[in-house]
């Protein structure tokens, strides 16, 4: 009996398109993000999911309510799957970080547990959110399916702590793209295994990055 978790980043918004650190801060969807939510929800309602779990910011809560509107299914949602604290970064773009708060970004661009700046570290946020997604597995059970919609940076280390990964193995996955997801697969036998990563409907879209 195999329980299976898709971990799905929310839709573009006008903090991707522009580059800037959203963090815990509240953006919604842009126009791009809704309609990129509506045809990966048209792909997802054929995995035939049991209960659907999200962040609840905006952007993750309405990419989740895309795909409750095909099921029928309510979304259930979890501060747990908030984005990575970013802390004094929040509002700013990357290339303001790197002007204002260079160390912090050099500790960031190298993959650094501790940053500074009052962003979260690695391994706070991995395991918050892979209690979170442990949790929403557990709730439906063996052979059942679930679908998270949570961030980007979020998504990554989650996946990766829920895995047992260290993080110079982590650093191996590339950032999400918005609406894309991440399957996995649990057993007794197995535990818990990636089947498909990086997964969606805008496949020759750039890669925003995962804050």
């Amino acid at each position: 009996m195999t329980t299976r978790l898709i971990v799905w980043r929310h839709g573009n918004t006008d903090w991707n398109a522009g580059n800037r650190v959203q963090g815990q801060t509240d953006v919604p969807l842009n126009d791009l993000g809704r309609q990129q939510a509506v045809d990966a929800a048209e792909l997802l309602v054929r995995m035939r999911p049991d209960a659907l779990v999200s962040s609840d910011l905006r952007r993750a809560a309405d990419t989740a309510a895309a795909l409750a509107a095909l099921t029928g299914l309510s979304v259930t949602h979890d501060e747990r799957l908030r984005e990575r604290s970013f802390g004094l970064w929040q509002g700013l773009t990357m290339a303001e970080v790197a002007e204002t708060r260079p160390e912090e970004h050099a500790r960031w661009a190298a993959g650094a547990d501790v940053i500074g700046g009052e962003v979260e570290t690695l391994e706070d946020l991995g395991k918050r959110v892979a209690d979170a997604l442990q949790a929403a597995a557990d709730g439906v059970g063996p052979d059942g399916t679930v679908i998270v919609a949570t961030h980007g940076a979020a998504a990554r280390s989650g996946v990766g702590h829920l895995l047992g990964w260290p993080r110079e193995q982590l650093r191996t996955l590339r950032a999400l793209q918005n609406c894309h997801w991440v399957e996995l697969t649990h057993d007794t036998a197995r535990g818990w295994q990636i089947a498909t990563y990086n997964v969606g409907p805008f496949s020759d879209r750039p890669v925003p990055p995962p804050v």
